[in-house]
């Protein structure tokens, strides 16, 4: 079975959750029988395809961006071309580009379409988005959602119950690499251990301020990692309240953020906007046996998360909320391991790329006119 993932953007130009996300879908279909390609957009494609060990990933030049969706004239020649060798499209929302794709291109495949997150910013463009929007739903095969918290909060999926099915996002820890102990060595004398883990991509939405607000006044410590929008004022509003408790790392190779999961006391997630849909970085603790802090947000958050189980959920937007965890977290080991077991336990219950995987090969397995190409 040919299956083509498509979303605006993909490894090598950029790391994220939802990157992370296709990445194991394609990983764990593999295993499974399933050839993957990616289609996506870069802003330097040069080479144009890119052979990475889940897909073949190709690479069409960013020609503009309007409210952070990626066009590309390149890709409308690039998406007929490659529907033609696949079996099964499979979309990735939300890129509205997409859905143009979706509709000037005339195409036989059946077609999944793994709904991440709702539009919640652009609320203005998104109204008038919104005749594509329901066009594009309303005619794709199957729609995933990625927890059933989310399912059962959206107003656009409970539009199109019939067609949902839910498949929470999973992680397979052998794509993740091993860690040597000079590296754990290198990073403890750098960082310390014991210390709060913060993972992300730094978006407006991550809720970093609030959680800044929160290392006032406390021993506790805070070990940042990852780039992005919010990074210059993130790093000024911590000089501003003159931290000497909290350490940015910026983006790190993956031996390095897997020797930080291992050192660190817990991994915290304040995010505090619907936009934070699930909660990549969740799942990566819970498989290394962390315990979670995390907000209450309705969403896959609190799918990974459980208050007392896995961890400790606040309230969104609460600074001493967050203080308050963290330091419980700190001043009782026992707690603390009772939890990051927890966590542990679910993510091998329900949280693997195995599972994950094999839920997708029965939607792709039982799709209306699949192999029947014209």
């Amino acid at each position: 079975m040919k299956v083509l993932h498509v979303y605006r953007t993909y490894f090598p130009d950029t790391q994220g959750g939802l990157e992370e996300s296709i990445r194991q879908i394609c990983l764990g279909t593999s295993r499974l029988g399933v050839h993957c390609r990616v289609l996506s957009l870069s802003r330097r494609p040069n080479p144009s395809i890119v052979e990475r060990p889940e897909a073949d990933v190709y690479r069409y030049p960013l020609n503009a961006e309007i409210a952070s969706c990626g066009l590309s004239l390149g890709a409308v020649s690039g998406f007929r071309e490659l529907a033609k060798w696949a079996d099964v499209i499979h979309f990735h929302y939300p890129w509205p580009f997409a859905d143009v794709l979706n509709l000037i291109v005339p195409h036989s495949r059946p077609t999944v379409l793994t709904y991440h997150s709702d539009i919640v910013r652009q609320r203005v463009l998104s109204y008038l988005y919104r005749p594509l929007m329901n066009r594009f739903l309303g005619g794709v095969d199957r729609i995933v959602a990625t927890s059933p918290n989310y399912f059962a909060t959206s107003r656009i999926l409970a539009r199109h119950a019939g067609k949902v099915e839910v498949i929470p996002i999973g992680l397979e820890r052998t794509s993740y690499p091993a860690v040597s102990d000079s590296l754990l060595d290198q990073l403890r004398s750098q960082v310390g251990e014991g210390f709060f883990l913060f993972i992300g991509v730094l978006r407006y939405y991550k809720g970093l301020h609030i959680l800044l607000d929160a290392m006032r006044d406390t021993d506790v410590r805070l070990v940042v990692v990852g780039a992005g929008p919010v990074e210059r004022e993130s790093k000024a509003h911590a000089g501003r309240l003159n931290l000497d408790n909290v350490v940015f790392l910026g983006h790190v190779r993956d031996e390095e953020k897997v020797g930080l999961i291992r050192l660190s006391r817990a991994i915290i997630f304040p995010s505090y906007l619907r936009a934070e849909a699930f909660g990549l970085a969740l799942v990566e603790g819970a498989m290394y046996g962390k315990p979670l802090i995390s907000t209450e947000l309705g969403t896959g958050v609190n799918y990974v998360n459980i208050d007392g189980e896995t961890g400790i959920v606040v309230s969104p937007g609460d600074p001493d909320a967050l203080r308050n965890a963290m330091e419980r977290l700190a001043m009782d080991p026992a707690a603390a391991q009772r939890l990051g077991d927890g966590a542990r336990a679910r993510y091998e219950a329900l949280l693997t790329a195995e599972r994950m995987a094999q839920s997708y090969v029965a939607i792709y397995s039982g799709l209306p006119g699949l192999y029947k190409k014209t």
